[in-house]
């Protein structure tokens, strides 16, 4: 089987955990390759929603952690053969620079290219309420490629625990992926 190269990208937005379960989720598969870009916004957040150990383990977990300001990697580059690209959570000023074309950083400019590129683009957008200017740049997003899907919890598989949550979420973000590999998460069943 080859290997699959995925772009994470983790923004200042609450929801440090599901980015965190991503990465764990996607490590666990050993077919995939995870190239991470962390905001700083999001190193904050890391910090106090899942502890300060939570960033190290990402990275370890990483075959390569790219620094936000380096414009320059691989990443952003068409040339750079990805399965796709989540961003977990996306704020939504890294929803608006994505719907803007605003590609002042590498996190913005790694999902540039998913779009230019015509790959996979899982934005997990996390605010609410949502305001007219949240909702026209999911809809510019989503006319541009990219998949809108907030971390919106399903409850039919009936979670006894947050975690329970979090990994459901992860789950259905790397399906998303559409990886030629089993599905991960719970189906439902009628």
């Amino acid at each position: 089987m080859s290997r699959f190269r995925v772009v994470v990208g983790i923004s200042g937005a609450s929801g440090a955990a599901i980015a965190v379960r991503i990465v764990e989720r996607l490590a666990a598969l050993d077919v995939v390759d995870i190239h991470l870009v962390v905001t700083d916004a999001a190193r904050r957040t890391l910090d106090h929603e899942a502890g300060a150990d939570a960033l190290p383990r990402t990275v370890a977990l990483s075959a390569c952690a790219h620094r936000i300001g380096d414009i320059g990697a691989a990443i952003a580059s068409g040339s750079f053969q990805t399965a796709g690209m989540i961003v977990a959570p996306c704020s939504m000023r890294t929803l608006a620079a994505v719907a803007g074309g605003l590609a002042d950083t590498l996190l913005v400019r790694a999902a540039d290219v998913h779009l230019k590129e015509r790959r996979r683009l899982i934005l997990m957008a996390r605010e609410t309420p949502l305001h007219l200017g949240h909702l026209r740049n999911m809809c510019a997003v989503t006319e541009m490629g990219a998949i809108v899907m907030p971390p919106v919890p399903a409850f039919y598989h009936r979670p006894e625990s947050v975690a329970e949550i979090v990994d459901h979420l992860a789950a259905r973000a790397i399906d998303m992926l559409a990886l030629p590999l089993p599905p991960l998460a719970k189906a439902w069943q009628g």
